[in-house]
């Protein structure tokens, strides 16, 4: 389990060091911020001095080294764009980013686990057939049409809910959440029902999927030979086992939730991670584009070890090949 754990951490560490390296390359070339600070009027000797106050004029290595070293300790330099530190600009908005993929990875998980072992025990019913056209049109529409179609008919029609921002937040030392007050549940719904339409849509599937290759297996047929209520067979057995590759899925589409939800965050206004990184492509801002990759990869990557580590706990097959391989 030790040797496990090292091996992952160390794949991890190679992973960080390498999406560092194409995110600070890919986005050193893209745009120059210095025209952007300056604007196009500015002289040769007043873009010479910026670039060298902005260490832009050393080698590339050197920017790199400084960028990397920087990022370990949680500090990835100014905005171009705003003047502020970085990880003070990431940290005021990972809270809403995080709360919103949070809600919706709960509301992904609670309705469409339900759905597909429904779909998978009844299959060829009428509500069976409903969900699974209504999975289908969730994974083909496009996420700013969804968030747009409840916009329109959930806030401007019917007035329920409101179309932008993140509504009131509760301070808790450093963290903002509006999950304490009533207007922040409000703002919240129709976003996290647009970002989990398609997680739902996808996880329903999934388990439906599962379910159906889980009862043909053959120590289905021996608990239903010994009598075993089909309450039993189903969820005692069957689900259990279903679950395994569910929880891998659901583990990397959480990330995913978080890295994705710039369209939703740019089509309600709200003020998380996206919205800001969308910001900083408009205006060229490196700092703050290298810094979210870094950050979305540094998800991707603990939340993915999680996972193994909860795979290799929770199946025993894989403790008995490694025992076995050693």
């Amino acid at each position: 389990m030790f040797a496990f754990i090292l091996r992952r951490l160390a794949q991890a560490v190679i992973v960080m060091v390498s999406v560092a390296l194409i995110a600070f390359m890919l986005f050193q070339y893209v745009g120059d911020p210095v025209v952007f600070l300056l604007g196009q009027d500015a002289t040769a000797e007043q873009v010479r001095e910026l670039r060298a106050d902005l260490g832009l004029d050393q080698p590339f290595f050197i920017q790199f080294g400084h960028f990397l070293a920087n990022a370990v300790q949680g500090e990835f330099g100014l905005s171009l764009r705003q003047g502020a530190k970085v990880s003070r600009l990431i940290a005021e908005r990972f809270p809403a980013t995080l709360e919103l993929s949070m809600v919706a990875a709960v509301m992904a998980l609670a309705v469409g686990i339900p759905m597909g072992v429904y779909a998978a025990l009844k299959r060829g019913t009428f509500l069976s057939q409903l969900f699974m056209t209504v999975s289908l049109l969730g994974v083909s529409l496009p996420t700013f049409l969804i968030g747009i179609l409840l916009i329109l008919v959930f806030a401007v029609n019917l007035g329920w809910f409101p179309s932008f921002g993140r509504g009131d937040v509760v301070q808790l030392g450093w963290w903002s959440t509006g999950l304490l007050t009533a207007k922040g549940w409000l703002h919240i719904t129709l976003p996290a029902i647009t970002l989990a339409i398609f997680q739902l849509t996808l996880i329903m599937r999934l388990v439906r999927a599962e379910m159906l290759e889980v009862l043909r297996t053959d120590y289905i047929k021996f608990a239903r030979a010994r009598g075993l209520t089909d309450r039993a067979v189903h969820f005692g057995h069957a689900l259990k086992n279903t679950l395994v590759p569910v929880m891998t899925i659901t583990g990397l589409q959480l990330g995913g939730l978080i890295a994705f939800a710039i369209i939703t965050e740019t089509v309600f206004q709200w003020p998380g991670m996206g919205l800001l990184f969308i910001q900083a492509v408009t205006f060229a801002d490196i700092p703050v584009m290298a810094a979210y990759l870094c950050l979305i990869a540094l998800i991707f990557v603990v939340i993915n070890l999680i996972v193994d580590l909860l795979y290799f706990a929770v199946d025993p097959r894989l403790r008995v090949e490694k025992s076995g391989g050693h």
